[in-house]
């Protein structure tokens, strides 16, 4: 297979730069057609270029923007391939692919924020009985010991030892 390199130019929050890709015809035969589109509004758009370029946000928020922004089938340049998005905002291609399947199966703000995690223990203590346990942690030893004995805490936690 043969391979060229090609110099993918790029405008971000108004700086120009530019990335070298590799790219041969093959490859480029053989991609498959992208199955989530992204197409967005002026509205959208606006909106993405000013949480981009204002900096208020959390850096995983700026950068779902960033790559919505290059994805946009409206813009003047058209869409980027998913490889120089990757290239250029150094994050992963199934990443990029990801952003794009929820943009448009759930919308502009659910694509910019983090899926909630699945799979995780729930916590063992509620506020109330961690309060709890950080109260009695910080407190002063019991008389006649010069620290405390996880096991009277955890008796007292539980309560079993009383308070």
């Amino acid at each position: 297979m043969e391979f060229r390199l090609v110099v993918c130019q790029f405008k971000i929050d108004g700086y120009a730069d530019s990335v070298i890709c590799r790219y041969s015809k093959q490859s480029a035969y053989l991609m498959p057609k992208k199955k989530y589109i992204v197409s967005l509004t002026s509205e959208e758009r606006a909106y993405l270029d000013k949480l981009t370029t204002t900096g208020k946000s959390s850096a995983y928020k700026i950068n779902h923007a960033r790559v919505l922004l290059l994805a946009d089938t409206n813009r003047e340049e058209g869409a980027w391939i998913d490889q120089a998005i990757a290239l250029t905002l150094n994050i992963s291609a199934s990443t990029i692919e990801r952003i794009r399947q929820r943009f448009v199966e759930k919308g502009l703000e659910q694509a910019l924020n983090r899926q909630p995690q699945t799979g995780r223990k729930p916590y063992r203590l509620d506020g109330e009985q961690e309060a709890h346990l950080i109260a009695l942690t910080c407190s002063t030893p019991p008389s006649g010991c010069k620290r405390k004995d996880i096991a009277v805490t955890r008796r007292k936690i539980s309560g079993i030892g009383g308070s």
